[in-house]
């Protein structure tokens, strides 16, 4: 282990508490999710509902403008698509298995 001891239980911190604020964009998060947010560019309106809704960030804005969904950190919640205006439906929810690149 080249010098590195691993901590016992006693010494890690509690759960739930955030240590360093701002590092969840070091942690990527999207390889365990099941569903999959899939933006018709077509559709979008550019509401931005999708950006303030999503608990993850994953939502690109460029000019205040949607330009993608950032699937590293993406968790597939689906709040994205929850909340997109129904007459739009511009972000649809498909299994991760069916989503091809």
């Amino acid at each position: 282990m080249s010098g590195n001891k691993e901590r016992g239980w006693k010494e890690l911190p509690i759960g739930g508490v955030i240590l360093e604020a701002g590092n969840a964009a070091e942690y990527e998060t999207g390889s365990w999710r099941t569903m999959r947010p899939i933006r018709d560019a077509e559709k979008c309106i550019h509401c931005l509902r999708c950006w303030i809704f999503c608990p993850d960030s994953a939502i690109i804005v460029e000019d205040r403008k949607v330009v993608g969904i950032d699937l590293e950190h993406c968790k597939g919640c689906g709040i994205c698509a929850y909340e997109c205006p129904s007459k739009i439906n511009a972000i649809t929810m498909v299994l991760e298995t069916e989503a091809g690149e």
